[in-house]
């Protein structure tokens, strides 16, 4: 290739990249405003917030989904480019090894013979059900933007953006759920940000090919 041709694919290729880039950033912001406000205007932050952020269970299920969700957008900002590196950072391990941990921690205290009731809390259907419903915005969104830019592989990147769409979500109603154990949050949060993963890969095989 010519030094002329290569540096007209270059300066073809930079109005994209900042395309995308403020495309993911809008959808990020819309998503997380949309989830917040869908949340707010329903079921409401929980009522005895005040009181409930003090204990140590619930700032862990409040920093583990912000952490994922954090690491998960950090993803699908790389995702959308040909070439970009995938390698799985240290951020997005981060939450699943604190929360092993720390389901760890609760079962060797709580009794056995109270694990189920742990793990099923009160609101467990709601839960399952109410992450995907916050997450359609910002899944939409990222998807919408993806379709700007040049993912390698769809299914892929669409996974990628249900899994930060999930994890907005969850990190959204972790504020509302009155369900603060780790075996709780281990086994419903994590299938409602799988679902949400699922419907991102199956959408993004279809929305995003090029």
């Amino acid at each position: 290739m010519k030094t002329n041709d290569l540096i007209s694919l270059l300066a073809q290729d930079a109005p994209v990249r900042l395309r995308l880039g403020r495309m993911l950033a809008l959808a990020l912001a819309v998503g997380i405003l949309v989830s917040a406000g869908l949340l707010l205007s329903t079921v409401g932050m929980r009522a005895n917030m005040g009181s409930a952020i003090e204990t140590i269970r619930v700032i862990f299920k409040l920093v583990v989904t912000f952490v994922l969700a954090v690491a998960a957008c950090g993803l699908v900002f790389r995702i959308g480019r040909p070439g970009a590196s995938l390698t799985i950072s240290a951020w997005l391990l981060l939450p699943l090894a604190a929360l092993i941990l720390a389901v760890a921690s609760e079962m060797a205290i709580v009794p056995a013979e109270a694990w189920r009731a742990s793990m099923m809390g009160r609101h467990a259907a709601f839960c399952v059900f109410f992450i995907p419903v916050l997450a359609l915005a910002p899944l939409a969104g990222f998807l919408l933007a993806l379709r700007n830019g040049a993912p390698e592989s769809p299914g892929l990147a669409g996974a990628v953006a249900g899994l930060a769409a999930g994890a907005i979500a969850a990190a959204t109603y972790a504020w509302h759920c009155p369900d603060d154990s780790p075996l709780f949050v281990a086994a419903w949060y994590t299938l409602a940000i799988t679902l949400v993963t699922g419907l991102g890969a199956l959408l993004g095989s279809r929305l995003l090919r090029w």
